[in-house]
């Protein structure tokens, strides 16, 4: 039995699932992420492309990623992408001055009594890789770009965003931090759709 859109709308609210943009595709609830086949019902392969970027978007937006991709070079830092105290800078290579490398105090993982967050590789993304404050349409042309996305392919951006442990740091940030949406592996399925999809972007 097939249920009428409205009647299937109302058991998805009620399990906490939402309808949205594109008309007939699955918003996943807050703190989630869709995984693609939600987006199978949008026929255009270009609007569906464009629909799994937007997905994906929810992670490269979040403080997560944005508190690390600033649009200077001052880090931000917590939920509220508060600058970074203290005041430290980017430095020539993204991790820090002279005078205060960025290892200084993130060690090689967090470190839960001072609510420091730690990876071996902790630094600041190059600053043409900046997207705090863009919007997901500006970061989708931007993250194709290979000299604005560290030289990378669309087949490396899959294992960047899907493999890499300091990207994948932003699902297990410790302390009072909110995670990125979903998991590292739900986003990779989106980033990987995303690119064998033709990498669209949204409007």
């Amino acid at each position: 039995m097939t249920l009428p859109a409205a009647a299937l709308a109302g058991l998805l609210a009620a399990a906490g699932i939402a309808l949205s943009a594109p008309a007939g595709t699955l918003a996943a609830p807050a703190g989630a992420l869709a995984p693609p086949d939600a987006f199978a019902a949008i026929a255009d392969p270009a609007q569906r492309s464009a629909a799994y970027f937007g997905e994906l978007s929810k992670v490269l937006t979040h403080p997560r990623c944005t508190n690390c991709h600033p649009a200077t070079d001052r880090p931000r830092q917590g939920d509220s992408a508060r600058l970074h105290q203290p005041p430290v800078t980017r430095g020539t290579d993204g991790f820090g001055t002279a005078s205060l490398r960025c290892g200084t105090c993130h060690h090689g993982e967090n470190y839960a009594p001072a609510g420091v967050p730690g990876h071996p590789e902790w630094h600041l993304a190059p600053a043409e890789m900046a997207w705090e404050g863009k919007s997901p349409a500006e970061i989708c042309i931007q993250i194709k770009d290979p000299s604005r996305n560290g030289g990378r392919s669309l087949a490396d951006l899959i294992a960047h965003i899907g493999d890499d442990t300091l990207v994948g740091w932003a699902w297990h940030p410790g302390g009072t931090r909110t995670p990125a949406p979903g998991s590292q592996q739900e986003a990779k399925a989106l980033v990987k759709a995303w690119v064998e999809s033709g990498a669209a972007c949204p409007k």
